[in-house]
């Protein structure tokens, strides 16, 4: 993971290698939101249960699930993804 940040911030940062702290933010949005090779979801799916998304789309109208629901989604991400690290 921190050889992608590196090749992603390489390409925003001069010469002299001053501006990088300013894509700090963008590069940490990008890696949470690309999908991981071992457990095939990505970090903030497995974390937070959606991806994320830039901006807001006030004419979308997501459905609301249940707590119970939206905790035994995650609990599934969570072990799916951890078996899938046990292997690897």
């Amino acid at each position: 993971m921190n050889q992608e940040l590196e090749q992603y911030l390489w390409f925003f940062i001069d010469h002299v290698q001053k501006y990088w702290p300013e894509w700090l933010a963008t590069a940490n949005f990008a890696v949470n939101n690309k999908t991981h090779s071992v457990t095939k979801v990505s970090p903030s799916m497995e974390n937070y249960g959606r991806e994320l998304r830039m901006g807001a789309d006030i004419r979308r109208k997501d459905k609301v699930e249940k707590a119970m629901e939206f905790a035994e989604r995650m609990k599934k991400v969570q072990e799916k993804a951890g078996a899938a690290l046990r292997r690897a």
